[in-house]
């Protein structure tokens, strides 16, 4: 079967930095589907790995978590899937990725694909939508409202993927005003297009922004990326016994302002449950099942932006190297080899 992988991690200027390979077709035991790739979307995820994770010795490492397909074969064990259903879902870190033809991947983090959307629309959101659902419901329990500010959340970096999705399921399963953050005019469009009640900009001192709203301190914060960058200012305007919720790695920071307004804090990385095979990993075909019924009912859209070709090495280090910039709007998708 067709892949792409690398064998070296470091930057994407080297002609090895992502290569078209053939590898054997994997088939499928347990709870495996045997996944035939129709498109993918890549995430700021896949260049970190590249960059950092070697290959093991002779072997290639395949990236890509986000996929649509038609499952190919199964496993003795599936239960929910049968051939010939068309999927989604976004992989796990422990297995080779989706940048293949062929994909085994566990029945238990898959969902059937929303009817309504192309393969390369229901590529744009499984990762992006694990991560904002259990971000919002699991870590925030947004519905649970705080002792302040109950009823408001920011969510900082609302243009990305994660960001583009999590507006769109606070707007269809809870009453709360959403705040975001943007730094620029066509992202500040596209965020207002997803349902953001108001919008400010994260390139410039948040805290003064959300005082000048006048709604009072929100008492959730979701950030999506840069946390590292926002982390006093999230403190000053974040309300006391807030919830604060990140998607990325900080450094040691100054916790004294958090622990004065007992603010709790809360890491979400959607690749847990299937990492250390948590009893709850079937939560996230739960999740995924849930939001394809509410896209087929017109209450959430696909978050895929655009559609950059084939899957190939080539278009693969083109949607790199965008993500790279920081600036990417939504979801980029490569579709068919």
């Amino acid at each position: 079967m067709k892949a792409i992988g690398y064998q070296v991690p470091g930057s994407l200027d080297r002609q090895e930095a992502l290569v078209d390979i053939t590898l054997d077709k994997p088939s499928p035991e347990g709870q495996d589907l045997l996944v035939k790739i129709q498109a993918v979307s890549v995430n700021p995820v896949d260049y970190k790995m590249r960059q950092a994770m070697p290959a093991p010795d002779g072997g290639w490492n395949i990236l890509g978590f986000d996929a649509s397909g038609v499952v190919e074969a199964v496993g003795a064990d599936v239960k929910n899937f049968k051939i010939g259903d068309e999927v989604y879902y976004a992989g796990s870190m422990v297995r080779p990725g989706t940048n293949s033809e062929f994909q085994l991947v566990d029945e238990r983090i898959v969902a059937k694909k929303p009817t309504s959307l192309s393969h390369a629309e229901a590529a744009a959101m499984p990762l992006t939508t694990i991560t904002a659902w259990e971000a919002l419901f699991d870590r925030l329990d947004v519905t649970r409202p705080t002792i302040q500010g109950g009823n408001l959340i920011l969510i900082i970096g609302g243009a990305g993927g994660v960001g583009s999705i999590a507006i769109q399921l606070l707007r269809a399963l809870t009453d709360l005003t959403v705040i975001t953050t943007v730094s620029r005019p066509e992202t500040k469009a596209w965020v207002e297009e997803l349902g953001a009640h108001y919008v400010i900009d994260h390139s410039k001192p948040m805290a003064p922004q959300i005082e000048a709203l006048g709604l009072g301190a929100p008492g959730f914060v979701f950030s999506t990326n840069h946390s590292q960058h926002h982390l006093a200012d999230i403190a000053e305007l974040i309300a006391p016994q807030g919830r604060f919720s990140l998607t990325d790695e900080v450094e040691a920071f100054a916790s004294q302002p958090f622990v004065m307004k007992s603010v709790s804090v809360h890491f979400e990385l959607m690749f847990t449950r299937s990492f250390f095979g948590t009893p709850d990993i079937d939560v996230q075909h739960q999740l995924l099942s849930k939001v394809a019924e509410l896209i087929d009912a017109g209450k959430v859209r696909s978050t895929l932006t655009e559609v950059a070709g084939n899957i190939n090495a080539d278009n693969l280090k083109k949607v790199h190297a965008q993500l790279e910039t920081g600036k990417a709007r939504g979801k980029i998708v490569l579709e068919g080899f």
